[in-house]
């Protein structure tokens, strides 16, 4: 029997059951998820917030995914169990969100949070990416010279990088607009 899990289709249904073609399906899965887990904290106020949220970015509607992540703020600095590198992940969202929102200060605010707290972060991708996101808000708020280090910031950690990469490509395209 395969175990069981969670997952996310591209209908934005959550689905529960032993593969991804089950037939047990739910719209509601964050209340079935909460049945299954009642005192799985860290999926109850952090990972299922996190993920709502990420489903309301897609949707592009960032007053839904910073509502979302109000219940992961006061648990986003804990410690991560031993088997999990914490991610800042909530953090990175609401940045994401306030990016959306045209609301550059804010967004500043939420990445320098996974700059400021890199013992946390370590080596998860929202740690470097939230450079480049640093970037893009200071430019957001018109601050072309905190703009322009943060991008700086991003091209040198990522110098060594496949230059096809998409997010450097787009980066470097953005960069070259601030000189």
């Amino acid at each position: 029997m395969c175990p069981r899990f969670l997952f996310v289709d591209t209908n934005k249904s959550v689905h529960k059951g032993h593969h991804p073609h089950s037939h047990t399906r739910s719209t509601h899965g964050k209340n079935r998820t909460l049945t299954d887990y009642p005192n799985n904290t860290l999926i109850r106020v952090y990972w299922l917030p996190t993920i709502n949220a990420a489903i309301q970015l897609q949707a592009n509607n960032s007053p839904a995914a910073v509502m979302e992540l109000e219940t992961a703020a006061p648990y986003e600095l804990s410690h991560a169990s031993p088997m999990q590198t914490g991610t800042l992940y909530p953090a990175y969202l609401r940045g994401q969100a306030h990016l959306l929102a045209k609301n550059g200060s804010a967004a500043v605010a939420e990445f320098e949070k996974l700059l400021n707290h890199r013992g946390i972060v370590l080596n998860f991708v929202t740690g470097a990416l939230a450079r480049l996101q640093l970037g893009r808000a200071y430019a957001t708020s018109s601050d072309s010279a905190k703009a322009k280090a943060a991008y700086q910031d991003f091209l040198v950690l990522w110098k060594d990088a496949d230059p096809d990469v998409p997010i450097l490509k787009e980066a470097k395209a953005e960069y070259a607009k601030l000189k």
